[in-house]
């Protein structure tokens, strides 16, 4: 009888992990719809941004993005640089984030195809559509699928250009000018957040 039970338990928890996983595509248009919806709410800029912030906080891997905006110098940094980096650079990720598109009103993004490059990686392309103000604009989501229950938003490359890589080479640019020194490039986060 114990048996039988357990046997039906572990049928059912793996039934329900299957139907739990999540496809990148459908993740993708499930999250622009719900940011659009929200965009096209009728209230204050700050509300939208910080509505938009939970948002990211819940399918964008910010921790991930950090530390390969860091490049090679995160393998230099002690453990309490290390807390404090992706301190900062959460805060700084979400406000650039939030800030920027709390300008649109309502986009419209419709998911078009996906394409898996491995079991952690899936390339998702949509395109935002165009309206009076602005031309079309494709965009591929980098999706991070390792855990298929969670997938989470590692790039996106806006008409070819990879918003991460472009971040490193900022990061890179300003540890360059400042001797390496992980300091400067945390001086630099912490301003902008507080701005």
């Amino acid at each position: 009888m114990k048996r039988k039970l357990l046997v039906s338990l572990v049928i059912f928890f793996s039934i329900s992990s299957v139907s739990l996983s999540i496809e990148p595509d459908i993740f993708v248009q499930s999250t622009v719809n719900r940011a659009s919806k929200l965009l096209g709410e009728d209230i204050t800029k700050e509300e939208k941004i910080k509505k938009l912030k939970l948002i990211a906080k819940e399918t964008v891997d910010i921790k991930g993005i950090g530390f390969y905006t860091l490049g090679a110098k995160r393998k230099s940094l002690n453990d309490a640089e290390k807390k404090k980096y992706a301190e900062l650079f959460e805060e700084y990720f979400l406000k650039s984030f939030s800030s920027r598109l709390a300008e649109y009103t309502n986009p419209e993004i419709d998911v078009t195809n996906k394409d898996k490059l491995n079991d952690n990686y899936t390339i998702v392309n949509s395109v935002l559509k165009a309206t009076n103000e602005r031309p079309e604009i494709n965009i591929d989501w980098r999706i991070y699928t390792k855990n298929p229950d969670n997938p989470l938003i590692r790039d996106l490359i806006i008409e070819g250009l990879s918003l991460a890589r472009t971040q490193k080479e900022e990061f890179t640019s300003v540890l360059n000018s400042n001797d390496n020194d992980i300091e400067a490039l945390f001086k630099v986060l912490k301003e902008f957040s507080q701005n």
